[in-house]
């Protein structure tokens, strides 16, 4: 069981900026933002806010613009190719909205693939991990089974046992329910509970305050800042006014 309190990430002044033609798109703008080992944190936003490019950095998919990056007491903001490489694998689980599950392998080979980059690991102690991760999400029944012959809800509870089988740090999921139906949503929700009642500690990204509610703490950005929910519901407000003072200037016209 995970001790809380104890940090697992710690971020500071973290920014992003994207340079396309000559034009310079600040998607982070001085991200501060802790989670604790055994935390379960929601992020949400609007649109373009900057949730997935900070999830991309979390999960060392993306490196920042300048800032400091902790992760399990590693310094890992500027970190090489390779070694981001690696320590994503021991440290990180990928959830994503997609599934991301490769269709010519199986479940039992969509989960194990991961584990074949671990060094030193036994195909014993992969078969040991990969089984027991797809039990826990009841999916052990189908390891011999492809994504084309599974549900969108099977699927994604195959990309959580490909998340759970590297015993990460953290799990990171981006929109986890985006392409499921209610049902299945809530039942990945559900999923997503008991793995933290269980200790696991997880980093959600979700538009849907529904579930958003499930978190223990959740973070709101806008334009690329972390906000009190408060002065997020006020900005909010102020955009959605100034569109329509622009909108109904330009109809004037």
């Amino acid at each position: 069981m995970a001790v809380m309190g104890e940090k697992l990430i710690h971020i500071e002044g973290l920014t992003k900026v994207f340079y396309t033609d000559e034009i310079e798109t600040h998607a982070l703008s001085g991200v501060h933002l802790s989670i604790e080992r055994g935390e379960y944190v929601a992020m949400s936003g609007p649109s373009g806010c900057g949730k997935s490019t900070l999830l991309s950095i979390l999960g060392l998919l993306d490196t920042p613009s300048s800032g400091e990056y902790t992760l399990n007491g590693k310094a890992v903001a500027n970190l090489n190719f390779a070694d981001r490489s690696r320590i994503r694998n021991q440290e990180i689980g990928f959830i994503f909205q997609s599934f991301n599950l490769i269709g010519d392998l199986s479940v039992y080979e969509n989960v194990e693939l991961p584990l074949t980059y671990r060094s030193g690991m036994t195909s014993a102690e992969r078969k040991q991990r990969v089984v027991q991760a797809l039990e826990r999400v009841n999916m052990a029944h189908r390891l011999r089974h492809y994504p084309a012959q599974l549900s969108g809800g099977q699927q994604q509870r195959v990309a959580v046992a490909r998340a759970l089988a590297g015993s990460p740090s953290i799990l990171l999921a981006d929109e986890p329910t985006g392409n499921l139906d209610s049902k299945n949503g809530e039942a990945v929700m559900r999923l997503l509970a008991e793995l933290h009642a269980e200790g696991a500690t997880i980093c959600m990204v979700t538009h849907d305050p529904r579930f958003a509610a499930h978190a223990d703490r959740q973070v709101h950005l806008f334009d690329g800042k972390v906000v009190a929910e408060g002065e997020l519901q006020n900005l909010l407000a102020a955009a959605e006014e100034e569109y329509r003072t622009g909108y109904s200037a330009g109809a004037a016209r």
